[in-house]
């Protein structure tokens, strides 16, 4: 099992993004349906760079307090923002876990969440499926945009589920999973496969198949953490290379080119 932890050195820079859009909201400066300023702009307040300002929209994208519409911009989404102390709070209480406890967890609280949202799901709930599943195909060349997409699709089959309890719990892991995935997510190599898989998925629980759910489920979770696994290897692979110093070959190679150069040419 994989050994790797959650947390890091950004994370602070991603609550940083969360809380100032938080107090925004309440103080009502941002309303449902307001597009936030531009990136470059916002980013600059904040006095963070645009790659932690993305990452902590994505964060809020993920938890739906956030709609992205790509080539458009960032909007506040509709409906009661998710900013409740237990969500802002998952990084905190799980720093430390190790992967394949995620996992573990994952595959008992998940499973059985596919086949109670094939028994008791909504047609709301299969809509919004199908439409996570259409954002992950059209984002499988852009891995960060795809991870919110992701992340969302496994928070509406716990909604569909009908537990409101195993709802907050999947909110809870769902945080957290934003977390760490977005560390390797861009080292992911097949993410239409993946999207293949969500969509089994969703014929199952569409078609009210709760084994069938259950079973797919079971099989994208193993397969996932055998993916998070080889990611994880590539990375500590790619950190411990050392790096090529090519100004110093290229100036090597100018010096030995003028050291021929001023040899005699004879015949």
């Amino acid at each position: 099992m994989a050994n790797g932890k959650t947390g890091g050195p950004d994370t602070h820079l991603t609550m940083l993004v969360v809380n100032h859009i938080r107090k925004l909201i309440e103080e009502g400066k941002l309303r449902a349906g307001d597009q936030i300023p531009p990136e470059r702009e916002f980013a600059r307040s904040l006095k963070i760079s645009r790659a932690s300002l993305r990452t902590g929209i994505g964060y809020l994208a993920a938890m739906d307090v956030m709609k992205v519409r790509h080539g458009v911009g960032t909007f506040v989404a509709d409906g009661p923002p998710e900013f409740g102390r237990s969500a802002l709070s998952m990084l905190g209480a799980l720093h430390g876990f190790k992967s394949w406890q995620m996992f573990e967890a994952r595959l008992i609280l998940e499973s059985n969440l596919a086949a109670l949202a094939a028994e008791r799901g909504r047609e709301e709930h299969f809509t919004a499926l199908a439409e996570e599943v259409a954002e992950m195909y059209a984002t499988v060349d852009d891995p960060n945009e795809y991870l919110i997409h992701d992340v969302r699709f496994h928070r509406t089959i716990a909604e569909a589920a009908g537990n409101p309890i195993m709802a907050v719990l999947m909110r809870t892991i769902s945080t957290a999973l934003y977390d760490q995935r977005r560390r390797t997510v861009e080292r992911s190599r097949d993410l239409k496969g993946s999207a293949d898989v969500h969509r089994e998925i969703y014929r199952a629980v569409r078609s009210r198949n709760p084994a069938a759910a259950r079973k797919v489920m079971e099989r994208h979770l193993k397969a996932a953490e055998r993916a998070e696994r080889t990611e994880a290897a590539a990375a500590r692979t790619n950190a411990k290379a050392p790096k090529v110093d090519k100004t110093d070959k290229t100036d090597k190679t100018h010096k030995t080119d003028k050291r021929r150069a001023r040899r005699p040419v004879t015949t």
